[in-house]
């Protein structure tokens, strides 16, 4: 097949299971990173019906489909629950003489209004201690359910978590995912730890541990609740060495008196660890107030994977059980009609902080916060 002939072929061929994209009008870009560009659209079908399209990134078109697109696209398939985003479908752009006979491939989600790390960026969105607890509630609903079915989500952060303006959320963002099992012929698993965003990164992952499971992710949940309070992410690490220093000096010294096992992890000598005492409760109470919060939380940021709460146990926790309780958002969100994202939100200046302590419980804390993302 000469060149002319296998680009009419391409032009003509068409995919039974994938819609072209031009039956979406792109409203708006509401996302952009490391994985790529978020767009809200509208369904030309249906003008009432918004949905959100993740461009798929092909770097390396000559290797085919990605296949970390793949791995999410059957994750999300696998995955149906009211506390993580559905994917609708996945569509392309008609490959023509225009986009040199390649076709661009998109997710398509349900949309949500807005991001936690969006609503956390605006001074004039306010929680009421039972709407925290709704929030924190659902969030472990959905690791719960993704747990359950073997599926570590490896990106927990604020911006990574989609709130409906119903008040729903979903756990969003699959492109890290992976599935793990427990250790296959007692050969330990070998996983990379070159995932979640540092800010969120659990001990272990920073120390080299490569056989892991759920508790990365609840080091990541309990992080995120402790921004419902603090209003910006509690441990700002510019590298690996100094996310650790932020871990100590909150949580406590990393050592095998407190972690055993730590000390047989690839960079445990390679790390500076600081002797530090643990202060979660005591450097967060000013800002949580609840004893039960600040409880949680405590089970939630253990430096010891194996003793940390997993979703259930903090599914179980007082916190959610004792007045107030969990209550509707939609009321509270109903009074804010613009969408917001992280990515909308206006540039915050970064924060001095001073001795790497958490910025003094005010407005302008919530103001100036620094919110850069920072993967590595």
């Amino acid at each position: 097949m000469n060149m002319r002939d296998k680009e009419k072929y391409i032009e003509n061929f068409h995919f039974p299971f994938c819609d072209e994209s031009e039956k979406y009008e792109k409203i708006a870009k509401i996302g952009q990173g490391t994985f790529g560009e978020v767009f809200k659209a509208r369904d030309k079908s249906n003008p009432k019906k918004f949905v959100a399209m993740k461009k798929v990134l092909m770097d390396n078109e000559k290797e085919g489909f990605p296949i970390t697109a793949l791995r999410e696209i059957r994750i999300l398939q696998l995955l149906k629950h009211e506390n993580v985003v559905n994917l609708i479908e996945i569509c392309q752009t008609k490959a023509a003489y225009r986009n040199r006979y390649k076709s661009t491939f998109y997710l398509v989600f349900d949309f949500c209004e807005h991001d936690l790390a969006g609503l956390l960026s605006n001074v004039h969105v306010k929680f009421s201690l039972g709407e925290i607890k709704k929030v924190v509630q659902q969030l472990f609903n959905g690791l719960y359910y993704i747990h359950s079915n073997k599926i570590l989500h490896r990106d927990m952060k604020a911006a990574n978590v989609l709130i409906t303006k119903n008040g729903v959320l979903k756990l969003a963002d699959f492109g890290l995912a992976r599935a793990f099992s427990t250790n296959k012929n007692g050969l330990p698993n070998r996983f990379t730890n070159r995932v979640v965003t540092l800010w969120y990164r659990p001990p272990e992952l920073l120390l080299g541990e490569r056989n892991y499971g759920p508790p990365v992710d609840l080091w990541g949940a309990g992080c995120i609740m402790a921004e419902m309070w603090t209003r910006s992410p509690i441990m700002q690490g510019n590298s690996e060495q100094q996310q650790l220093t932020l871990i100590s000096q909150l949580c406590g010294t990393i050592c095998p008196q407190v972690w055993p096992g730590v000390e047989n992890l690839e960079l445990y000598k390679k790390m500076e660890l600081p002797v530090q005492k643990r202060k979660v409760k005591e450097r967060l109470k000013h800002y949580m107030k609840d004893p039960y919060a600040c409880d949680l939380l405590d089970k939630l940021l253990v430096l010891d994977p194996a003793k940390r709460a997993d979703a259930d146990t903090a599914l179980n926790h007082d916190f959610f059980w004792t007045d107030p309780m969990p209550c509707d958002l939609s009321k509270m969100l109903a009074t804010h009609t613009q969408s917001m994202f992280e990515y909308l939100a206006p540039p915050r200046r970064p924060t001095q902080m001073r001795h790497h302590s958490l910025p003094r419980p005010t407005t302008s804390a919530v103001q100036d916060s620094g919110y850069q993302d920072r993967v590595f």
